[in-house]
């Protein structure tokens, strides 16, 4: 079947061992989609809400970037890995002799505002090549600090080696490196033993569906799984236009209103409260095409 111009939000469940890549890849051949990205890498250790943009929602896939996510974790007290997480190869073994009390307030003081410095096992990339690209050479990179805030970090459950924990944290956060974090601070060493995405902005994982779901499901089942474009926007004011300024804003143009709000991004709709895009809105009261929705589905 020929590629389809399809565009909406489909909410995955990633599986395990599966890279968000491979993920991605495994949904734009299901929907016959040309075009398709997605919100956030989740490794293939971690399973969980990957939220998938087709077409057209590809252009928004930034509000998602930027959001806030919630996870399940489990921290494997007492060994210190390569990777950080259970993929790696175990370089150091404590004893553990931590209590609940001891926990709690080690997690306390990674609430709020902190720096992680990210690890060489990472997408992130150094002269246009990922970091882990140069540690699987044997090569170490020098790293620059990074700003996250954690907000929140609550204990669940507790044995003699694993911490079940809940986190909810800002974009860019590495749950690996606090997990490493956690046991220095715990004098025992730890690591990532399994991470569960359960939120990314206003998406929650209850939400999504299972590439095995998918896979039984007719090509028309599997559309009405796609949420529309607007869905990443619910955070941003809407705005109605006439004909008129419709038409020219789809143009590219710079339109004037009468009443507007302050200064900000906007969603921008026609009279059939169709979304057309996203615009800025200057000092001086005008709104300035930003994304422009070219090719509109049922999905849009």
């Amino acid at each position: 079947m020929s590629k389809r111009e399809i565009s909406g939000v489909l909410l995955l469940d990633k599986p395990l061992g599966l890279t968000s890549n491979a993920a991605l890849q495994k949904v734009k051949s299901l929907f016959h989609s040309g075009k398709a990205g997605h919100t956030g890498t989740l490794d293939p250790l971690a399973t969980g809400l990957l939220p998938v943009c087709l077409g057209e929602a590809t252009k928004f896939s930034q509000a998602l970037l930027d959001a806030g996510k919630s996870y399940q974790a489990v921290v494997k007290l007492g060994e210190t890995t390569s990777t950080g997480d259970s993929e790696g190869e175990i370089l150091l073994t404590r004893i553990v002799d931590a209590s609940r009390s001891q926990v709690e307030k080690a997690l306390k003081r990674l609430l709020g505002n902190i720096e992680q410095i990210p690890p060489m096992y990472s997408a992130l990339k150094h002269r246009g090549k990922p970091l882990y690209a140069y540690a699987r050479q044997g090569k170490h990179v020098e790293r620059v600090p990074r700003k996250v805030h954690i907000e929140t970090l609550q204990l669940d459950d507790m044995s003699r080696h694993d911490l079940k924990l809940t986190i909810r944290c800002s974009k860019g956060t590495y749950i690996r490196v606090l997990a490493q974090d956690l046991g220095e601070m715990l004098g025992c060493g730890a690591h990532l033993k399994a991470l569960r995405r359960t939120q990314v902005g206003p998406f929650d994982l209850h939400e999504a569906r299972t590439l095995r779901q998918l896979e039984t499901m007719n090509l028309q089942q599997r559309d009405a799984n796609l949420l529309p474009i607007d869905s990443l926007l619910v955070a941003l004011p809407k705005i109605l236009l006439d004909d008129g300024n419709c038409g020219n804003f789809l143009q590219g143009n710079t339109i004037t209103l009468t009443a507007s709000p302050s200064c900000g991004t906007v969603r921008i709709y026609n009279m059939k409260q169709r979304l057309i895009g996203i615009g800025e809105i200057t000092q001086q009261g005008k709104i300035k095409p930003k994304r422009l929705i070219v090719k509109n589905s049922p999905q849009s």
